[in-house]
């Protein structure tokens, strides 16, 4: 555990709120919002909802939060199943009362340094992290292998139909009462990932501990870049099967064609917002390795037109299109009819916007969710779903994604 001491801060003995973001890259740089100044707070069925979050975000300073799946209900006319064990809120973001960037265990003070807790809560940060002896849980899948079979042939049928080329299909696994301490919990989703866009949240009676290796959208400027993750497949027993089984992944003609379907989704949200001419495909079907996975990744980028807001760039890029399928409206409908429980966070995005309106977001999977009040531990994962799927295999694979997360429970 000596490498999680380096890379994390103490976020334990806190005892404020806390909102941990990875900047998206190796560089164990990250962003850390501690406390609540002001907060948004509101849900998919609130008619205003972009209107409040329009006029939160250009308030000066830090803000970080997230938005959830259900979000796009306010931008379709679409529903969301009537499960939702977690109750978390739909949109829920923070004006921090203090913003550090950490970086290789130097701690930088971005915002709130007069802060009368200022002191107090950066030797806090310094208190070495302990390795707990944390319980061991098993999670539950809400639904059996046999119906997770059947709605796979079922969205089969809607593709052999033609009303759909491809859909993001998700389940839960949860324990009930489940006593956790959150941020240890997340030291060990990290350690089984090192993911790129890593994030914890904790505050009131609801937290998230996220291993996520993709990014939703990330505005430096006028510039947007957006990152799709399609196609999956395991890391290998050594360096030569790993290299066996990347090429095996790149050379895959339906990881490609489904990598390829939501880049082309991707483009066309970004051109509702993007200048003319200005949306274009940096790198297509890259592939990257992770702690357990090797991952196909397109990097798309584009120009924002003048006088588009950040709720504007949102609403016409939400979800991202990895978690939803092609076409968006019509995936979206199938997996309001087929999922059973609602999605909340989980496909959502979880970032922070800067003073000057820059913002980066990350895709919620491989991640776990914690209602403290409940003692209710969830995850959801899932896979693109198209007509050369084999359900058998595509079961296989949200194990495989979920690996890292039945691992930090001891499983």
């Amino acid at each position: 555990m000596s490498e999680i001491k380096f890379l994390f801060p103490n976020l334990a003995k806190i005892n404020k709120p806390v909102f941990y973001l990875h900047d998206g890259t190796y560089s164990e740089r990250s962003i850390l919002g501690v406390g609540v100044k002001s907060s948004l707070n509101v849900n998919f069925s609130n008619p205003a909802l972009f209107t409040l979050f329009d006029a939160f975000i250009k308030k000066s300073g830090w803000k970080m939060g997230y938005l959830s799946y259900d979000l796009k209900n306010q931008i379709e006319d679409l529903r969301s199943p009537s499960l939702d064990p977690q109750g978390m809120p739909s949109l829920y973001f923070v004006q921090p009362e203090m913003v550090f960037e950490i970086s290789h265990g130097d701690i930088k003070i971005i915002e709130g340094e007069h802060h009368p807790e200022l002191e107090t809560v950066i030797q806090r940060l310094k208190t070495p992290c302990n390795e707990a002896l944390a319980p061991s849980y098993k999670l539950s899948p809400r639904i059996t292998k046999e119906t997770y079979l059947s709605k796979l042939n079922q969205i089969k049928d809607y593709i052999q139909r033609g009303e759909i080329y491809e859909v993001n299909f998700c389940q839960e696994f949860f324990h009930h009462d489940a006593v956790i301490e959150p941020f240890d919990l997340y030291q060990r989703v990290h350690s089984g990932t090192k993911a790129p866009f890593s994030a914890f949240f904790d505050w009131g009676e609801h937290s998230i501990m996220c291993g996520s290796p993709e990014r939703y959208l990330k505005k430096i400027g006028s510039k947007l870049i957006s990152q799709p993750i399609k196609g999956t497949v395991r890391r290998g027993a050594d360096v030569q099967e790993d290299e066996v089984l990347k090429a095996q992944l790149s050379a895959d003609p339906k990881e490609r064609s489904e990598n390829i379907m939501i880049t082309d989704l991707v483009r066309n949200d970004l051109s509702k917002v993007a200048k003319k001419g200005s949306v274009q495909v940096d790198e297509l079907c890259g592939i990257y390795t992770f702690e357990t996975v090797h991952q196909m990744i397109t990097t798309i980028s584009a120009e924002l037109k003048e006088c588009v807001s950040i709720a504007e760039l949102i609403q016409a890029s939400f979800p991202m299109g990895s978690m939803t399928g092609a076409p968006k409206v019509r995936a979206m409908e199938i997996i309001d009819e087929l999922e059973v429980s609602k999605r909340g966070v989980y496909s959502g995005a979880m970032g922070y916007i800067d003073p000057e309106g820059n913002m980066d977001f990350n895709v919620v999977i491989r991640s776990l969710l914690y209602n403290k009040k409940k003692r209710y531990l969830s995850a959801l994962v899932g896979g693109a779903i198209t007509a050369a799927s084999d359900p058998e295999k595509e079961y296989e694979e949200c194990l495989l994604k979920a690996q890292a997360l039945f691992k930090a429970l001891h499983e």
